[in-house]
């Protein structure tokens, strides 16, 4: 089959492309493109398709994994990989401690519940608090990564169940 006759089969199946690109995309803009996606693949790898197959079913693979593809682009194209060596950027505090705060707190009542918790949980939340890496605890503490994560942890947990009457 010659390019000029496969090209003309393609184009008989253009209305069930249409439907087909506008139930993915909900967007003439973002359809059209589809089509057109689809349309240069198919002319492109003509010499893959088998006379006699199914040309719809073939066409909607190409049309439907194309939409899968770029659907995965846009959503990389969004997502922020953290590449550095103990995910400084992730890790980093990127807003003020202070802006974050309720002002309308009573210092001296959570200062009170936080000084109930043993001491070294504390300490260890507040090197985390204080930006320091589970690593970089662990090693100015003398003590194993998972009792620094575990430490953390359980001061959370302590400081949530001191101030529950407060947070609500």
């Amino acid at each position: 089959m010659s390019t000029t006759e496969f090209s003309e089969l393609i184009v008989s199946h253009k209305s069930f492309l249409n439907q087909l690109a506008m139930k993915l995309t909900k967007s003439v803009d973002d359809s059209d493109d589809l089509i057109q996606d689809t349309l240069f693949k198919a002319l492109k790898n003509k010499d893959k398709y088998q006379d006699g197959t199914n040309l719809k079913g073939w066409l909607y693979t190409i049309m439907k994994n194309t939409f899968i593809n770029n659907y995965r682009k846009k959503k990389m194209q969004n997502t922020f990989v953290d590449e550095t060596e103990n995910k400084y950027f992730i890790n980093s505090k990127e807003s003020d401690k202070d802006s974050n705060t309720d002002y309308r707190v009573d210092h001296q009542y959570l200062m009170k519940q936080i000084d109930s918790i043993d001491k070294y949980y504390v300490d260890t939340f507040m090197m985390h608090y204080n930006g320091y890496k589970y690593e970089e605890i662990a090693e100015i503490l003398g003590i194993p990564l998972g009792t620094v994560k575990s430490r953390i942890f359980l001061a959370r947990k302590k400081m949530m169940d001191k101030l529950m009457d407060y947070r609500f």
